[in-house]
This record gives structure tokens, sequence and C-alpha cells, in this order.
């Protein structure tokens, strides 16, 4: 397959997702268009904001229990991340933990994420690295599909089970725990719930580089399905929904406007004060995500958490 029919069946895909969720209501796009290669940047740059405490909260953890977390794994065992990012945390997990690996199998649909991940991971002691540009469904089928006899551990960290609507986060769970066999082990970081102005500020921070990259969704549906969306007329904002126990980031049209999406043959109006929801970020207590690997069919958990950053990573056995 040459990587010009890759480009063009990633083009339709977007085009068609593009075309049916924002004729939904309200108006939405799926969260993981958010990460091009600039998208994919700019979020490596919100994780290094003093105000988006994630991801330093989640490598303290991992720094801190690194043999812990692994100590329970027969050795060799393959590694797997869904949503590999740039591979720092994967990284430390392995250097702190002093563990050796078999295969490592990376499965992000950012290129530019997945690249990054196999120059951190390429000093860590493994056989090989293998990189699937991929979403998390077809990543996981071919984990199930092409592994060896070794047990392997899992990781779906940076809270990004987060962005998945219920029920969709314990189908995801459930389909995680489906692709793995026993013997093998699942790592799950989860954000948890926190002050509604600390969660905002995470969200929409003073730099405005959240705003950035939330608004960076608009530009590459102009450069890669000819999408007429004029960047100053949206919005960056973010909600906190308590009902729903989520950070909600929209983009909200300034005036009342009419956007052509040439590669979807549609054409999408907008009120004034009428949103694209981009992005949902589901905070949890730490019960619930115990309940929720048990609900999945995970055997048994074991649980660390920061207490005054409120982030967990729950250990899962299979």
């Amino acid at each position: 397959m040459t990587p010009a029919v890759v480009d063009a069946r990633a083009t339709d895909r977007l085009a068609a997702d593009v075309a049916q969720y924002l004729q939904r209501v309200p108006k939405q796009l799926p969260s993981k268009y958010l990460y091009d290669a600039l998208g994919s940047a700019l979020f490596e740059a919100i994780c290094r904001l003093p105000w988006y405490r994630i991801t330093r909260a989640e490598s303290a953890l991992l720094d801190r229990h690194a043999g812990e977390i692994i100590q329970p794994l027969s050795r060799p065992f393959d590694v797997s991340e869904l949503g590999c990012g740039s591979g720092e945390k994967l990284a430390l997990l392995l250097e702190r933990g002093k563990a050796r690996c078999g295969r490592i199998e990376l499965i992000d649909i950012s290129a530019a994420a997945l690249a990054q991940a196999r120059d951190r991971l390429a000093d860590v002691p493994a056989d090989a690295i293998e990189l699937h540009q991929v979403g998390y469904e077809e990543g996981l089928g071919r984990l199930r599909a092409d592994r060896g006899n070794a047990p392997m551990l899992t990781l779906f960290l940076g809270s990004n089970i987060g962005n998945f609507d219920p029920p969709a986060d314990g189908a995801l769970l459930t389909r995680i725990r489906e692709s793995l066999r026993p013997g093998d082990w699942f790592l799950l970081g989860s954000d948890l719930v926190k002050p509604p102005r600390e969660l905002l500020l995470a969200y929409d921070d003073p730099l405005q580089v959240t705003a950035a990259f939330n608004r960076n969704l608009l530009r590459r549906l102009n450069d890669e399905l000819g999408a007429t969306f004029d960047l100053e007329t949206f919005a960056h904002r973010a909600v906190w929904n308590p009902q729903q126990s989520r950070v909600e980031m929209h983009l909200v049209s300034r005036r009342r406007q009419r956007v052509r999406i040439e590669a979807a043959q549609v054409d999408v109006s907008f009120e004034a004060g009428e949103f694209i929801w981009t992005e949902s970020s589901y905070k949890y207590e730490p019960e619930a995500v115990m309940a929720a690997g048990s609900a999945a069919g995970f055997a048994g958990a074991t649980q660390w958490i920061d207490p005054a950053e409120r982030f967990a990573l729950t250990r899962f056995a299979v």
C-alpha cells in the first residue's frame, strides 16, 4: 500500500466523520482529530504548563512506584501502550523499574507522536519496538493477533480514558480486557475530581496554549478538507459539568456564519454563540476506577494515588 493511498483513506475517514458529527445537536468533532502533527506538539506544550498537572502527577507516581508496578510480571515481558504520545512516561517506567522488555508495541494515531516515542525509547533495553499508526480498536486487534508467548503489560495513561463518554469508556476497557490473556497486566492512569477552578485552569490556561490546541482542529480541517473556517470567529471555551463529572471543550462561534467543507461536500451554518463540542475529559473517584475495571472483567487491582494532585494509577490483573 503506498503512502498516497493511506493518506487518501485517512482523509476520506476524516471527511465522513466531520460531515456526520457536525450534523449532531450540539455539533461535535471527535477529539482524536485534535492530534495532527501541530496538535500533538501543542499538547506536549500543554503538558508542561503549570496549570496542567496531570502529566507531572502521573510521572511522579511512575517514578516512585515503577518497581512495584512491574514487580509481579514474569520475565521477560512485552509492553504495549495505547496513545503513547512522546513515550516519556513509558520510558520512565521501564528505566526506573530497571526492566528489560521483549517487544514494545506503540499505538497512536499521530505519526509525529510515534516518531518521537520511538526516538525516546531507542535506548531502553528491548528486543524490538513496533509502531502502529492506528486507533485503539485496530491496535488492540493487532496485538491480539500478533504476539508471542511472553506476558504483556498494557498501558493506557494520561487519563485518556476520560475522553470516552459512558458507556464507550466501559466498552473500551472490556475490549482491552478481551485482548489480553491470563498472566497479563493493565495499567490505567485516571485524573480524579478536584476543585472546579483547578480543573478549568488546566483546560483554559492564561497563556492560551489550550485555546490554540483546540482551534488548531479548525485549521486542520481547512488544510486537509478544504474547509472555510475563519479561526478568528471561533472562541475557545472550557466548562465544568458537575452532573456528568467532566470538563468540556467547546469552539464557540462569535457570529452567525456559514462554513463550507469541500471534501465532505457539506455546508454548515452557525448561529452566534453556537458551539462545536470538541472534547470531554471525565474526572473520577478512586472507587469508581476500581469498579470500572471489575465490570470490564479484570481479576483484581492495586492502586497508587497522589492525594495532593488527585491522580491515580491502577494496575489491573487479568
